[in-house]
């Protein structure tokens, strides 16, 4: 069990845990994900560290889009992030790229959501392993992660 799921029992937050068969040739882990549970793009999230002169910090967007940085920093109030080095978001978040979960991370990170995450019923995220993602609500994601949300999907 993953930290990401321990938290979702722990906090009797309803979920469902998909899991597949990771190809470990495919490098765009998300749409794996997508395609792989016949799901549409645009309800599978993808989690990316950022990182400010400040602080490291989270978003969330559909595997279907890219981040924007521009976008990701205003929500965030400050001037420009980038994307975080591999190695601080594995000791940040104590997983693995490809498998960073926004859930049960070592230390909480400010989390911005792309807004388009509340059109859904239900959304799928990382659920801390390559092969294993987690469907719940957005509104619940949110709660669990005391994040905000904003446009930070671009194309």
């Amino acid at each position: 069990m993953t930290p990401a799921i321990r938290l979702l029992k722990k906090q009797k937050i309803p979920h469902t845990v998909h899991e597949y068969k990771h190809d470990t040739s495919v490098s765009s882990y998300g749409e794996e994900a997508a395609q792989k549970m016949g799901v549409q793009a645009g309800r599978v999230f993808k989690t990316l560290v950022v990182q400010s002169d400040k602080m490291l910090a989270v978003g969330i967007v559909p595997v279907s889009s890219k981040l924007s940085l521009k976008n990701m920093a205003k929500a965030l109030g400050v001037k420009k992030v980038a994307m975080a080095d591999p190695k601080d978001v594995e000791n940040a978040t104590g997983y693995i790229l490809g498998g960073v979960s926004p859930l049960g991370q070592k230390k909480r990170l400010k989390t911005v959501i792309d807004e388009s995450a509340f059109e859904y019923d239900s959304v799928f995220v990382s659920a801390g392993r390559r092969g294993l993602e987690v469907e719940l609500s957005a509104s619940d994601l949110k709660k669990l992660l005391q994040a905000v949300y904003a446009e930070i999907a671009g194309l």
